[in-house]
């Protein structure tokens, strides 16, 4: 509906059916031209420009970027040659009757104008003033489409969902608080001192609920919070859209997880193929060295653990050693191998061993004095290298070694121009570890329970059928029900089927640490409900900020969230988090001593 108070059109309603009739429009002043007596202002408004001709200098003098205005004229063609091809209205122009300023605008601290999205100096300013400003720097075009595909993406999530009888039910965010593998954010509860409300990491425990209750198939975008150690691309408080589903397993999950994703990227003009490839988690680390591979381009890590299995090479008398090739490396000049030590060094690695073979086949570097001949001779088959390629080498830990050579595959990917934003590569990791190690150096999350074991995903999470009656007893190698979706080596989300027995819930909770009296205090609401008739369930969620990133092509989640963060948890458009008064404090009950009470 374009026809408002202030208009009789949108800027991209104009067009040459028009031409001859007279429009309202209101918007900003994109930008101004002067050619000696007549004006041009581009008006901007959200979907997108139209010229103004301005006759009159009176009227054109006070205009300024950024103003707000309501413009009355006649719609007209452009000049022969002057046409904007750029332009959705390009052809046509309005030649101002009257002008109202509705608004006027301040020296900007930044420029917004859509003119820049086409220029090579559009020079943007740090985030931290992009967020300060952060009103303003949505105004930009490409922020305003982000929004718009979000919305989009939104839309058809929930069709495709009411299509398939999801109901969408929401859930509370002051819950208590639940061991979930993350930090809680905590607030305390003013009417109960001393007592202290969680904010939800996920909806888990009361989609569960739900299943128990007999909603059999449940969705909502539901807000989530975790208290993480700041990462380039973590969000405090963040989207996902939550499904779960009753008298399921993995496959009925998966198929309509594939249903939503089709019709998400639908609204973008891509078919997605359905069935979505698989991969297993080993086979995903063995081969690209990450549990979110990126399947735009091959290049697979090569092992070479057995073929370095009697090297004289003090490096590679390690559990693992493994390889990736670097096509055409041979030329690259031994300052930059350098700084790939660096490079490598800043990931928490010693360095980064390599190799070349030189376009006459002989073999160079530093590494290659320290081969034995047998070595040597072979290495070029076994990597799969040609002449002209250089190899790259980690040794030591196989996860952290894989980590790094995975992390080496995506670089020189990227440094070959090889990650196209616009082609998508999705695929299923499955078959992952029920548990994972607590000691684990390459894992930053809170442990859950107090034993050498953690939760590979949660404590809710299904054994896998093969595992039911053993996995307690061989943790280090049990498997799980569970699976993530991945697009172009990001995590879009991840799900699993959910333990509905209370035996084999009590059974997993066991090999964590967490004894009955803990189980009963932080979560005997979920054990409660499961002695009245669990039916079994699974679901998945998909993180939607990083959804809406991946297909919107952006660098970072923070161009698809309206108001994010900035480093550690900062707001530079708020300023939260801030302190509050002593009269706050003492009225939220954080100081609350129950002694005191007592005396």
């Amino acid at each position: 509906m374009s026809q408002t108070a202030y208009r009789t059109h949108h800027a991209t309603d104009v067009t040459e059916a028009l031409v001859g009739q007279k429009v309202t429009l209101a918007g900003w002043v994109d930008r101004r031209r002067d050619h000696g007596g007549v004006a041009f202002i581009d008006l901007r408004d959200s979907t997108g420009l139209v010229q103004v001709v301005i006759y009159d200098e009176e009227m054109a003098r006070p205009l300024r970027s950024e103003f707000v205005i309501q413009v009355t004229g006649e719609v007209r063609l452009r000049p022969d040659g002057n046409e904007n091809t750029h332009l959705a209205t390009g052809k046509i122009e309005v030649v101002a009757e009257s002008i109202e300023i509705l608004a006027k605008a301040d020296a900007l601290p930044f420029q917004v104008s859509t003119a820049l999205e086409n220029e090579s100096e559009n020079k943007l300013p740090g985030e931290d003033v992009r967020l300060k400003y952060r009103y303003l720097d949505l105004r930009r075009p490409s922020m305003q489409a982000n929004l718009k595909l979000r919305s989009d993406m939104t839309k058809a999530a929930r069709h495709a969902l009411e299509g398939m009888d999801f109901t969408e039910v929401e859930t509370p965010t002051f819950i208590k608080s639940t061991p979930e593998g993350a930090r809680d954010f905590l607030v305390p509860a003013r009417l109960v001192p001393g007592s202290w409300y969680a904010l939800p990491q996920s909806p888990q425990l009361l989609k569960q609920l739900l299943m128990v209750s007999g909603v059999e198939r449940y969705y909502q975008l539901a807000r989530c919070y975790r208290d993480e150690d700041f990462r380039a691309d973590r969000q405090p408080e963040f989207t996902q859209l939550d499904m779960e589903m009753s008298f399921v397993d993995q496959e009925d999950v998966m198929a309509m997880a594939e249903k939503v994703i089709a019709a998400i990227w639908k609204v973008a003009g891509y078919e997605v193929k359905l069935p979505l490839p698989r991969i297993s988690w080993q086979d995903a680390m063995d081969k690209y060295g990450s549990d979110k591979p990126d399947l735009r381009f091959g290049n697979p890590l090569v092992e070479l653990t057995d073929y370095f299995k009697n090297t004289p090479f003090r490096v590679f008398q390690a559990p693992y050693v493994g390889a990736v090739v670097f096509k055409g490396g041979a030329a690259t000049p031994r300052r930059q191998f350098d700084a790939w030590q660096e490079w490598a060094k800043q990931r928490g690695a010693k360095g980064l061993a390599y190799v070349v073979f030189a376009e006459d086949g002989e073999l160079k570097g530093p590494v290659a004095k320290n081969l034995s001949d047998e070595e040597r001779n072979g290495l070029r088959e076994a990597v799969g290298a040609e002449p002209g390629d250089a190899v790259f080498f980690a040794a030591g830990r196989r996860e952290s070694s894989q980590l790094l050579l995975g992390a080496v595959r995506v670089e020189l990917a990227r440094r070959e121009g090889l990650l196209d934003p616009k082609k998508f590569a999705f695929t299923w990791v499955v078959d992952f570890p029920l548990f994972k190690p607590t000691d684990d150096p390459d894992d930053d999350d809170v442990a859950v329970g107090h034993s050498k074991w953690t939760s590979m995903h949660h404590p809710f999470t299904m054994p896998s059928k093969d595992w039911i009656d053993k996995f307690d007893k061989d943790p280090e190698h049990a498997m799980s029900d569970s699976y993530d979706i991945v697009c172009n080596g990001e995590e879009m989300g991840g799900g699993s089927v959910r333990i509905h027995r209370d035996d084999i819930q009590d059974r997993v909770l066991n090999v964590l640490g967490i004894g009955s009296e803990e189980a009963k205090e932080k979560f005997g609401f979920l054990l409660d409900a499961f002695k009245y008739g669990a039916p079994p369930h699974a679901g998945i969620a998909l993180g939607w900020d990083r959804t809406v990133s991946i297909l919107a092509g952006a660098d970072t989640i923070r161009d698809v969230i309206a108001f994010p963060k900035a480093g550690g948890g900062r707001d530079p458009l708020t300023g939260a988090p801030a302190p509050i008064t002593d009269a706050q404090r003492a009225e939220t009950g954080v100081d609350y001593d129950p002694d005191s009470d007592e005396n």
